[in-house]
């Protein structure tokens, strides 16, 4: 399937089959594979350096449908992570080094086991993260308590906020999220999270709204401190900025838009070597709704799960098998080593 096809076609991408195809098309790209660059580095594959996170996606439910999401969540998908899984991932856990557990989704709280899953990983001794959309909080009364909830098992709250604006906010989330994100940032400010010596750590990302590489993070946020504190008296820790992968919603505004040709040239000419040593999936598994195992969420969103060897799901999961294997890459790996880098936890380099 040639680009000018797709271009004409402007469908929705459903298929990660076909995100794939786009991805691996070289023919009207006038760039190098991303594994050439990684040999030219010295690298003949990426390897793992260890697996400090489990980074665990507990669902697509979503009570919010971003342009920009690559989970394509939304209030529609059923895909929701069962307590079993929960249990195997927890037995996998038993005597592994997992330093840090993030919780993903869709909106991870509106799974029926979410709080029975934070308890129970509250007594592993990890840290954990939840990737909280803000707007879920007010979403509905039994949610109202979360930032309590959050306090009490010392949760590391972070979460998206595109622009200390509504107008631009609002145009990549959806309408009126800006104003109920606010309120839950005063809400989880008044339980002590962004504030100084309380050990509650609250913070936000930021993606770009089209198709261009995210500012200085240290710039962006300085920026957004100071539009937060002077318009709304918002306090937060640090802020993250993210680069949009080509995949899935992104990708499809990408092709519909036709600026995919020029993003990716942009992403290859920005590659960073000392981004693309530091990358995410060195250092963690991602782990599916259904207990599948992938190098990182953007693999696991084309369902790439893990090879050469390793184990494909979680209640087979071997420490040693997982290590020893080789990284899943493709062109969209690009977007994780341009300029800064980029990863869950903001640049990289």
């Amino acid at each position: 399937m040639s680009l000018a096809t797709l271009k004409r076609a402007k469908h929705w991408l459903s298929s990660p089959e076909e995100q794939i195809k786009i991805l691996s098309n070289h023919e009207d790209l006038e760039i190098p594979s991303f594994e050439s660059r990684l040999k030219d580095m010295g690298m003949n594959s990426l390897k793992p350096v260890g697996v400090d996170v489990f980074q665990i996606n507990v669902g697509k439910m979503c009570n919010q449908v971003c342009k920009h999401c690559h989970v394509d969540a939304g209030p529609d998908r059923k895909e929701i992570m069962t307590r079993e899984t929960m249990q195997q991932i927890l037995d996998a856990m038993e005597g592994m080094p997992v330093k840090t557990v993030d919780l993903t989704g869709g909106a991870p709280e509106m799974n029926p086991d979410f709080r029975w899953f934070v308890e129970q990983l509250s007594a592993q001794n990890v840290q954990i993260i939840v990737r909280c959309n803000l707007t879920i909080i007010l979403a509905n009364p039994k949610y109202h308590d979360l930032p309590e909830f959050f306090k009490k098992h010392k949760i590391n709250v972070v979460s998206s906020l595109p622009s200390f604006t509504a107008r631009r906010t609002d145009a990549q989330r959806g309408d009126g999220v800006f104003n109920k994100s606010i309120e839950a940032l005063k809400m989880l400010n008044a339980v002590g999270y962004g504030k100084e010596g309380t050990g509650l750590k609250l913070d936000l990302v930021y993606n770009p709204s089209g198709a261009y590489l995210p500012d200085d993070q240290a710039v962006l946020q300085d920026e957004f401190k100071r539009r937060l504190r002077d318009g709304f008296e918002i306090e937060f820790n640090e802020l993250y900025a993210i680069t949009n992968l080509p995949v899935s919603r992104f990708l499809d505004y990408l092709l519909n838009t036709e600026n995919y040709e020029e993003y990716m040239n942009e992403l290859a000419n920005a590659f960073n070597p000392t981004a693309a040593e530091g990358v995410m999936c060195r250092n963690m598994v991602s782990i599916g709704w259904d207990g599948y195992l992938y190098d990182c969420d953007f693999n696991q969103m084309l369902e790439l799960k893990l090879a050469n060897g390793a184990p494909k799901h979680i209640k087979d999961f071997d420490w040693q098998k997982v290590m020893n294997r080789e990284i899943i890459i493709n062109q969209h790996c690009y977007g994780c080593t341009a300029g800064a880098g980029s990863s869950c936890g903001g640049t990289t380099a």
